[in-house]
C-alpha cells in the first residue's frame, strides 16, 4: 500500500511495550507522530526515541501522542527501551509496537527492496485529528532525524488547519506567517487585524493570527 498525503491513514491493532493498541483509539482526538526503526539497538534509533522522550511536555502541549515500531519482539524492546533511558538520560514511556510480522510496515509501506528487502526503513508519520496523513518524511539509516523540525512542522499545520494561512521558510511559531492567495486583499485586511503587508500581490505577510 503506498499511502499519499491527504489518505485516511490504516487503523491497525499491536502488541507494544505498554500492552496492546488500536491506533485510533490511542490516538483520540488528537495528533499522532508514527516512527519507524530498522530493529532494536540500533545507535542512531536509540538517540532518536530518547530525544522523542525527553521532547514529551512539547508533544504533549501540541496534543500530539507518539508511537515508534519496530520489527523486533516485545522481550527486545524492554531491553532496548532500558538501555535507552539509561544512555539518553530519558523515560520512554510511550508504547513501541513490536511489528514482528510486519503488518505495520507493509501497511505504511515501510519495506523498501532497494534498501533492504526485509527491515523497515526509517519514517516518520504525521496524522491528523481526522486520521488523514499530513506530512511523512524517510530518512537514511545514517542520518538522524530533527525533532526540533517534526515539531516545527506540528505547529504550522496546527495553526495552517485553522487559519487561511500558510508559513515561509524557516519559519517558527511566533514569526509572520503568509496570507493564502485564495483569500483577496481586501477580505484579508478584514480577516486579519494585526495588518497586512504586501510584498507583491501574491505575497502578502501578517502576523501570526492566533497570538
Amino acid at each position: 500500500m503506498s499511502l499519499h498525503l491527504g489518505d485516511k491513514v490504516p487503523n491497525f491493532k499491536a502488541q507494544t511495550s505498554i500492552g496492546e493498541i488500536d491506533l485510533y483509539e490511542y490516538l483520540g482526538d488528537g495528533w499522532g507522530v508514527l516512527f519507524s526503526h530498522p530493529a532494536d539497538y540500533t545507535p542512531v534509533c536509540t538517540t532518536e526515541l530518547g530525544r522523542t522522550a525527553l521532547l514529551a511536555e512539547e508533544f504533549a502541549k501540541r496534543n500530539v501522542k507518539v508511537l515508534a515500531v519496530s520489527v523486533d519482539g516485545l522481550e527486545r524492546h524492554a531491553g532496548w527501551i532500558k538501555d535507552i533511558n539509561e544512555t539518553q538520560n530519558c523515560t520512554v514511556d510511550f508504547p513501541i509496537i513490536a511489528d514482528e510480522d510486519r503488518t505495520v510496515a507493509t501497511l505504511y509501506d515501510m519495506i523498501h527492496p532497494n534498501a533492504s528487502a526485509t527491515a523497515t526503513v526509517r519514517s516518520l508519520f504525521i496524522i491528523g485529528p481526522d486520521k488523514t496523513l499530513k506530512l511523512f518524511i524517510t530518512y537514511p539509516a545514517s542520518t538522524g532525524r530533527n525533532f526540533v523540525e517534526v515539531l516545527r512542522v506540528i505547529d504550522s499545520l496546527q495553526l495552517t488547519a485553522i487559519y487561511s494561512v500558510a508559513t515561509p521558510a524557516n519559519w517558527n511559531a511566533g514569526e509572520d506567517v503568509i496570507v493564502v492567495p485564495a483569500i483577496s486583499t481586501e477580505d484579508a485586511i478584514k480577516k486579519f487585524p494585526k495588518g497586512i503587508k504586501v510584498v507583491k500581490p501574491y505575497l502578502r505577510y501578517t502576523p501570526q493570527p492566533n497570538l
